[in-house]
């Protein structure tokens, strides 16, 4: 299937797209017009509706752009349902935050209506990811691609793409010694082909030929590229010039960053208190063992601080070494497990974000002797150290618990050189759709003690 096909996918998406955000903008009109409208204080008229309505359906555009609801065909359709409840959930819970600021409403007055509300918005989003899903994948049916790879093992990218048969079928693969002549001539056979960790003068020329023929080219960025990709333009000359400024956040980014981890953390450490006390008992009836665990990590500069966490190990976890945990790991206690699930364990980390040692948002604090692990195997590791810890970030969000470190500098690069303010903003509204996503804090192999392959 060539190129041109896929086009049209973009306009049949976003017509669907549109279809959906309308019905369920038309459920709250209704609601709207025949319930709450009667109950205001102060009566509105036509234009008045009108911004009432437009904002809900703003609201709905946000949330599920947020959460990926939009997504169907390209996430498994549990995954687009599970972002579509949180859009749901959050655009419901500011649209009646924002009518009982204009009622003057004690909280809970009236939120019956919108229980209803959003049980149809839900019915109505499984129906229309359901429908959506059966004619994208009559109309965009699987790549066939070709992978070009090189001294790496492709194993492991293999594995990863065969977990989306849907989206992605590999149906050749070809070594990067066969010549540059033997694989140009095999690429012209596909669509779409998909370049591995190969050197980058290769890589090039495939990009140029695909480029060209008009082939569908996936590609693994090197670190370069990802580094590259946060630079500006600069068009002061005939030549065009790629600046990177390489000197961090800006004094106004720091500013603003630093507000932000004060303002929600002390908003979350209220908010919160009562499910850490819940935790705080749960932990001490288990086996009367100390509450909190400290730990050396580093943070911005390889500065080490003392990170706070709920003690989900045994209290004699690491009297054999410092090791990450593994899959079904029998030092976790049963509370502990519950806490890794949901990253409860996490929440004291509230307190290094007042203190200043960690950020809301940033890369995961990892252990010094770990981190020279992976320093030793990658020596661009240490990258990572440009921005604060945080508690949650790029990583955490796309990646799992035992991504591969080399991985790992990739999303954590990929944060550092995109980074803004609406950035942190998105990362810590997907942070609540990760919480129950058991891939996302699943241990490493039981033999590894780091995340090295």
């Amino acid at each position: 299937m060539d190129n041109k096909h896929y086009q049209y996918k973009r306009i049949f998406m976003f017509w669907a797209s549109v279809l959906f955000v309308t019905a369920q903008t038309a459920m709250f009109a209704w609601q709207w017009y025949n319930i709450y409208a009667n109950i205001m204080l102060v009566k509105y008229y036509r234009r008045g509706d009108w911004a009432i309505i437009a904002l809900y359906a703003l609201f709905c555009v946000l949330f599920l752009k947020i959460f990926g609801g939009f997504k169907v065909g390209y996430l498994r359709n549990m995954d687009a349902l599970y972002g579509q409840a949180l859009a749901i959930f959050f655009q419901n819970a500011v649209a009646y935050l924002q009518l009982s600021l204009i009622g003057l409403w004690r909280f809970g007055t009236h939120l019956e209506h919108f229980v209803y509300l959003i049980l149809l918005e839900a019915v109505l989003s499984v129906a229309w990811t359901l429908l959506t899903r059966h004619f994208y994948a009559k109309l965009y049916p699987p790549h066939q691609m070709l992978l070009i790879y090189g001294d790496i093992s492709p194993k492991h990218l293999i594995s990863k793409l065969d977990s989306r048969q849907d989206r992605y079928q590999i149906r050749e693969t070809i070594h990067i010694d066969a010549g540059m002549d033997a694989i140009l001539e095999k690429i012209k056979e596909y669509d779409t082909i998909i370049i591995g960790d190969i050197p980058s003068h290769e890589r090039n020329q495939f990009l140029k030929f695909c480029y060209w023929h008009e082939i569908r080219c996936y590609s693994i960025p090197k670190i370069s590229d990802i580094i590259i990709k946060g630079s500006d333009r600069i068009d002061l000359f005939d030549s065009i010039l790629m600046l990177n400024r390489n000197n961090g956040l800006t004094i106004g980014e720091c500013f603003f960053k630093r507000l932000m981890d004060i303002v929600i953390s002390l908003v979350a450490c209220i908010l919160l208190s009562p499910i850490m006390l819940v935790i705080v008992i749960a932990i001490k009836a288990y086996d009367r063992g100390p509450v909190f665990y400290k730990q050396e990590r580093i943070t911005k500069d390889a500065r080490p601080f003392q990170i706070l966490k709920f003690r989900s190990m045994i209290v004699e976890s690491e009297e054999n070494g410092a090791r990450l945990a593994s899959v079904d790991d029998d030092r976790i206690t049963p509370v502990g497990r519950v806490l890794r699930r949901t990253h409860f364990d996490e929440l004291p980390q509230l307190f290094n974000i007042l203190k200043g040692d960690m950020s809301i948002v940033g890369p995961r604090p990892e252990r010094r002797e770990i981190f020279d692990q992976y320093e030793e195997s990658i020596p661009e590791f240490k990258f990572r150290l440009k921005m604060k810890a945080g508690l949650t970030g790029y990583a955490q969000v796309y990646g799992q618990y035992n991504t591969v470190p080399y991985d790992k500098l990739k999303l954590d690069l990929t944060y550092i050189e995109n980074y803004s303010l609406w950035l942190d903003i998105k990362l810590c509204f997907l942070t609540v759709k990760i919480l129950f996503q058991k891939e996302k804090s699943e241990g490493v192999g039981g033999r590894q003690k780091t995340a090295l392959k």
